[in-house]
């Protein structure tokens, strides 16, 4: 076993959380985790290879900042469904703007299977349970 100078046992290897942050705050730091993802994930567009700099450096605060945050919520709220939730929130939108910034493809197919996406965010959130 690991000792922890301060930290009770029973918290420290149990599934209770006690770090201070409610659910409501934890889900509302994992939705703008995803933002981030968001952003990373279409900045990563105007970097040209990471060859811009204004771009690039941008891009890399979006990212760590949208690690951090997920890191955070993570801290409260189970890991997969903070992980499957921060992944979604990040792939629905960057499809989503890159259909608006960049001319990308927007079929119906590809619609609906954006919405499959949306449903599932929203099914993993309803689904967490009491954490």
């Amino acid at each position: 076993m690991c000792d922890v100078p301060g930290q009770d046992k029973t918290t420290l290897f149990s599934n209770e959380r006690s770090v201070g942050m409610s659910n409501t705050v934890a889900w509302i730091i994992l939705a703008i985790a995803g933002l981030l993802e968001v952003g990373w994930a279409i900045g990563l567009k105007y970097t040209e290879g990471f060859t811009k700099l204004v771009p690039s450096v941008l891009t890399l605060v979006a990212l760590a900042g949208s690690m951090f945050l997920l890191a955070r919520a993570a801290t409260v709220l189970p890991i997969g469904t903070a992980y499957g939730v921060w992944v979604g929130i990040g792939a629905l939108g960057a499809a989503i703007l890159g259909i608006f910034l960049f001319n990308e493809a927007a079929t119906p197919a590809r619609l609906f299977f954006l919405a499959l996406l949306l449903i599932s965010i929203i099914g993993l959130k309803a689904t967490a349970g009491g954490h």
